[in-house]
């Protein structure tokens, strides 16, 4: 073998295992009970005959970090759009609103059965706010405000969820979307709606971050995601 080939492949492997140690520190910063540390695109796509979608976040407390009762995130705004014959279709985009429920959280999701998520709204900012740290039992699972559309006719190449967020120190919020059958039918037994994927994990910032997911061409997330020190 020649000696260029070598260094390719000491490379590759030396990528290979920054990535496996980077995963584990991942890991280690999203709590135990959590059920997809890390972003993902479901492989089965979306099922036939769905024809409806809907973008959805969930936002913990971490209750390891120090102030945890002051977490919070807030969310400017939630927008879903999808790429349906060669052009974006914008089907929920939300500002300042938005609707869920607070889930059990040990274990996750352990079931359906919930109680209405209390937010409040900052008009300086146009956003909800979620103080996740007054609550640390539950997940604060939430969709948009808007109710779910149709897709117009053609074909569908995938969807994209876009959210403006501001996450404090102790928070942490995922974001996905979930394909459903139809655009009124409930969520009964789970069968009317299909889980597309979800993004990384987002953590802290002093600013405001987007915050990601689409399941076109395998982006769950931002490749150059931060994680904290």
């Amino acid at each position: 073998m020649s000696r260029g080939f070598w260094w390719v492949m000491a490379v590759l492997l030396g990528c290979a295992v920054a990535q496996v140690a980077r995963d584990g520190r991942l890991a280690s910063l999203i709590p135990d009970e959590v059920k997809y540390k890390k972003g993902f695109v479901n492989p089965g796509g979306r099922p036939e005959g769905f024809n409806s979608a809907m973008l959805w976040g969930i936002a913990i407390a971490d209750t390891r970090v120090s102030g945890y009762e002051q977490a919070q995130v807030e969310v400017g705004s939630a927008r879903l759009s999808c790429h349906i014959n060669e052009h974006e279709v914008v089907l929920n985009d939300d500002h300042g609103a938005l609707r869920g429920g607070l889930y059990r959280r040990f274990p996750w999701f352990g079931t359906d059965e919930h109680t209405a998520m209390p937010v409040e709204y900052d008009p300086g900012d146009d956003a909800v706010i979620l103080r996740v740290g007054e609550d640390t039992k539950h997940v604060w699972h939430f969709w948009g405000a808007s109710p779910r559309v149709t897709f117009p006719p053609g074909k569908l190449e995938g969807c994209t969820v876009k959210m403006k967020v501001k996450i404090s120190r102790g928070a942490l919020l995922q974001v996905g979307f979930d394909y459903w059958r139809n655009a009124t039918t409930g969520y009964g037994a789970g069968a009317n709606n299909h889980e597309a994927g979800a993004s990384d994990w987002y953590f802290s910032s002093d600013e405001w971050q987007e915050a990601r997911f689409s399941d076109i061409s395998r982006v769950t997330s931002g490749a150059d995601l931060e994680l904290p020190p």
